[in-house]
């Protein structure tokens, strides 16, 4: 764990600088994340300097990633210092390159000093200054047979999608020679300067060590720099803001340390170095905080009026429907990548569907006023209209046209005869008369018109809709960002997987799986926040992370009123909860909570109730804050194959299935714990409020699974 993060973005500029392309720190901890523009390179390593040493003065652990090259492609240390070790190259260019504090250095003379030493002609090239520099050629010259383009880390980071820089590049856009040339002998002065308080990954081991330094690359976090930048931000300070606070996240949730776990060989890591996060950048980009805070709902949404007890179903459903409101952003998406997403505006028609008037059919086309009754002989035109390839003249009145299916009718033309109604010599058409008025076209905009709604916001968008979008030019749509539901099983009798022992006492988790499968499934983004036993201070360590990482927080069991119920509590005095007693069977008690803005839905504990709820309630409430309509699923009336006396007031909810005869069958146990009941069954059957006698027969109200988006 560390207590604090700093991310320098470091620069070659020749003068001292600030604003785009220069030197930046940012500095994410407890308190929240800040930058810091820095002129000179001087400047910059006395503030990182200055950095551990309070780190080290007040007990504080400080992770410094630093986003240059901490070695070179395998081969270039050995040769130049006899060691294939990248700390001997920064000590190498450490007695070498001169560095003044108006940022004048000499980085580019010692790079053409190596091309002369090393075998085979040396592969620094970039010759960026103004005046020529012997044996440092401007364009990039062919490698020697010993030397790689790449290390090993940035080989990764190119399959992955990612475009790194070479070391041997010290001119252009992106370059990373000049800064990285310039960057390591900073690095070396930095590690001496604190001694055994510092460790540099991957070449030091790390543990109990107050600093420890570490390679970043920017890349990683691309998208989220660039949507940033969009809105005004500075790149570099987008960079080094985000990065500090992604990795101090996951400092904070126990989830860095895989990004220090390298499959790689012990003597490559060695001279090559290696960059923190290749392989993880969905985790860093995971990790960064919202830069726009979403909608939230009002602190009070959930709360009951005074002397409610016993809530209908229905009058539940409304009044959640009523407290909810979209909790997403919304982003622009290109159409073609937008399956699945809910749409934040309508999407307006850029063009009529179809955008002229064209045939339906193979045919002849022609001016309907100039046929008659009878057998019609029109003279046909040179030349023909195809799909794609429009007739450029306009047909005079009494002749004819070859035209075939979808092309656009060319002038003097409004009607189309059937090719197999025609008999045709080439130089005229024959056909019996007479013809309807406009027959076998299609109108301009008779599908949708330019400028007309095609598609409402809350929709959620399928692949036929994105035909229809495309269709009308509709490129781009606003759409939410995927709602982020996080899962969170709570219990000292809860076993979290099933590849563990467990005593009599205890069970197996069931219903966290059950819940993140219908998240999925429902098309929002799953978050395991897995599970908590019963202490507070776990629980609450477990909220606190969702409310930095999801929209909406489903949690199983702890939300009533027992002495273990550790999770309303802690909601109740620590949040906002109202507990909802739903006339419900099964599934009577329903958490609704807010946890630092963030909404909670606590469902039962036992999986049948769990799944019960989780369809009537949660899945139209997740689809409302995710941005889409409040849905309602269809049901059918059907034959019961099944005898029950329902009691009067509680609406009850029975696993089913369909029988070969089409007649609902329930399971043959009610109770909550029969986990095999909701296998075999393929949906529920809905029994009113009041009181009702089943035989065999009587209609009965089936909702499949299917309605309620389960495939």
């Amino acid at each position: 764990m560390f207590d604090r993060v700093a991310i320098l973005d470091w620069s070659a500029s020749g003068v001292p600088k600030t604003g785009k392309d220069s030197i930046w720190i940012g500095v994410s901890d407890a308190s929240g994340t800040s930058s810091h523009n820095i002129a000179t390179r001087g400047e910059a390593e006395a503030a990182v300097l200055a950095l551990a040493q309070e780190a080290i003065l007040t007990g504080e652990r400080l992770l410094i990633g630093a986003d240059l090259n901490f070695g070179a492609p395998a081969g270039l240390a050995s040769h130049l210092t006899g060691k294939a070790e990248a700390m001997a190259l920064w000590a190498w260019l450490a007695e070498r390159i001169a560095d003044d504090a108006r940022n004048r250095s000499t980085y580019r003379a010692i790079a053409a000093e190596m091309n002369a030493t090393l075998p085979g002609g040396g592969p620094f090239w970039g010759n960026g200054g103004k005046a020529d520099i012997d044996g440092l050629p401007r364009k990039k010259p062919a490698l020697p047979d010993w030397l790689a383009e790449h290390r090993r880390c940035d080989q990764q980071s190119k399959a992955e999608g990612l475009s790194p820089k070479s070391l041997w590049q010290l001119a252009g856009a992106g370059a990373v020679g000049a800064q990285s040339l310039l960057g390591m002998p900073m690095l070396h002065r930095l590690k001496a300067a604190l001694g055994a308080d510092c460790a540099v990954w991957p070449f030091d081991p790390i543990e109990g060590k107050a600093i420890v330094i570490a390679e970043i690359y920017a890349a990683f976090i691309g998208p989220d720099v660039k949507a940033l930048e969009a809105r005004g931000k500075i790149r570099d300070a987008a960079e080094v803001e985000l990065l500090s606070a992604a990795l101090w996240n996951l400092a904070q949730s126990d989830r860095l340390a895989p990004l220090f776990q390298i499959d790689a060989a012990t003597e490559i890591l060695r001279e090559e170095g290696w960059t923190l996060g290749t392989g993880h950048g969905p985790t860093l980009r995971a990790a960064i905080p919202a830069s726009q805070l979403p909608p939230r709902l009002r602190d009070d949404c959930f709360a009951m009026p005074q002397g409610v007890a016993w809530v209908p179903v229905d009058e539940a459903l409304e009044r959640l429907k009523a407290a909810l409101a979209p909790v997403t952003g919304t982003e622009a998406l290109q159409t073609n990548i937008a399956c699945g997403r809910i749409l934040a505006a309508d999407c307006i028609a850029r063009r009529s569907n179809p955008p002229r008037p064209n045939s339906a059919v193979d045919g002849y086309g022609f001016a309907h006023a100039a046929t008659k009754a009878g057998v019609n002989r029109l003279p046909l035109v040179a030349g023909r209209a195809a799909a794609g390839q429009p007739f450029e003249g306009t047909v005079p009145p009494g002749h004819a046209v070859r035209i075939l299916t979808g092309a656009i009718l060319p002038e003097g033309v409004d009607t189309v005869v059937l090719e197999e109604d025609c008999a045709t010599d080439s130089a005229s058409v024959t056909f019996d008369g007479p013809a309807k008025p406009r027959a076998n076209t299609r109108k301009a905009g008779e599908d949708v018109v330019e400028g007309a709604v095609a598609l409402k916001a809350g929709q959620r968008l399928r692949a036929p809709d994105l035909a229809l979008l495309s269709a009308l030019g509709i490129a781009e749509a606003t759409v939410h960002r995927p709602l982020r539901v996080g899962v969170l099983s709570t219990g000292d009798e809860i076993i979290a997987t099933p590849d563990k022992p467990a005593l009599p006492h205890q069970i197996y988790d069931a219903n966290r799986p059950m819940l993140l499968a219908l998240a999925r499934q429902w098309g929002h983004t799953a978050v395991d926040l897995g599970h908590a036993p019963d202490r507070p201070s776990v629980i609450t360590r477990k909220l606190d992370r969702a409310a930095r990482e999801v929209d909406v927080v489903l949690t199983s069991g702890g939300a009533s009123a027992g002495d273990e119920d550790h999770v309303s509590r802690l909601l109740r005095e620590e949040g906002t909860l109202s507990s909802w007693r739903i006339a419900m069977k099964p599934g009577r008690p329903l958490a609704l909570a807010l946890w630092k803005g963030v909404p909670v839905i606590g469902l039962p504990g036992n999986p049948v109730a769990a799944l019960v709820c989780a369809l009537i309630f949660g899945r139209p409430a997740l689809s409302k804050l995710a941005g889409g309509d409040w849905t309602s699923p269809q049901g059918f009336t059907v034959p019961s194959a099944f005898t029950k006396s329902k009691k009067p007031g509680r609406r009850e909810y029975l696993r089913a299935r369909i029988n070969a005869d089409g007649a609902a069958e329930v399971f043959a146990s009610e109770g909550s714990g029969r986990i095999s009941g909701l296998s075999w069954a393929d949906g529920i059957v809905e029994l009113p409020d009041g009181g009702a006698e089943i035989a065999p027969g009587t209609p009965v109200r089936y909702i499949p699974y299917a309605s309620f988006g389960l495939t």
